[in-house]
């Protein structure tokens, strides 16, 4: 029997927070080689330091980082198609095994871009010392990849294409539906920089931050496939329209001989 009433807010909440937490925690404990190796670069001293530590990410993230990251975007689309009462490891590995190869290639190239623009970055901000116009377009630069790379991961695991018609498709929507672009960044952005502002909020990132950013990820981009899906339907329907008033065109241009019986045609 159904809860109503508060009882049963509490209990929906509750179960949300056990989904969220489950599939984030499933996320963590399959990239921990790529965290033990990333988390040092918050306390590197030296761009030297920044740059060996990026550079073992960067090979380690494809084999542990993106094909996590890839099933637990397979949960988030359950949740936003509906299926919330899917179950989560079984929903969360099979995802994990089925996509792995994918994101383990998709990866490598995101790998090499992020690490080839954050170290440039990084660069470019030691030798100039402020900020400028450069720094900002880098900025753009590393968000519009990121973006493209939630797509990749949302498009990754509703299709099933081909490893670089994913990468293209995913580079063409990002650029294609800005405002949706621009939504996933924004709001994506506001969940990390939350789970980052303080100490006391540094328990939504083992916890929250990536499953909740999976979900508003795929979200938008399903906003995008619904009105994709739409847009092709409809172009369907005025072809098939068109298609039958070519054919009672053409059926009327056959009228009966009232003499013979035969058919003539004007």
């Amino acid at each position: 029997m159904e809860m109503r009433g508060m009882m049963g807010g509490f209990y929906k909440i509750s179960e949300w927070i056990m989904r969220l937490s489950v599939t984030n925690i499933l996320w963590i404990v399959c990239s921990i080689p790529f965290i033990l190796v990333l988390f040092p670069v918050m306390f590197a001293e030296t761009n030297d330091q920044v740059l060996s530590n990026l550079i073992l990410s960067a090979i380690l993230a494809p084999f542990t980082l993106f094909p996590a990251t890839a099933a637990m975007f397979g949960v988030a689309r359950k949740w936003v198609m509906g299926e919330v009462d899917a179950p989560l490891l079984k929903t969360f590995f099979k995802n994990y095994k089925e996509s792995y190869k994918q994101a383990m290639l998709g990866g490598i190239l995101y790998a090499i871009l992020f690490a080839i623009l954050i170290v440039d970055f990084r660069v470019y901000l030691s030798k100039l010392g402020s900020w400028g116009i450069i720094s900002y377009l880098f900025v753009a630069l590393i968000v519009l990849v990121g973006v493209s790379l939630l797509n990749f991961f949302s498009m990754l695991v509703h299709y099933h294409m081909k490893t670089l018609q994913l990468l293209k498709n995913a580079l063409l929507i990002t650029i294609g539906r800005p405002l949706r672009s621009l939504s996933t960044a924004v709001m994506c952005g506001f969940v990390i920089y939350i789970s980052f502002s303080s100490a006391k909020l540094m328990f939504l990132v083992p916890f929250f931050t990536g499953s909740i950013v999976a979900a508003i990820a795929f979200w938008n981009f399903y906003g995008i496939y619904t009105k994709l899906q739409l847009q092709a339907e409809k172009a369907a329907e005025a072809e098939a329209e068109e298609e039958r008033k070519r054919l009672e065109e053409d059926a009327a241009l056959m009228l009966p001989n009232t003499e013979d019986g035969r058919t003539t045609i004007k």
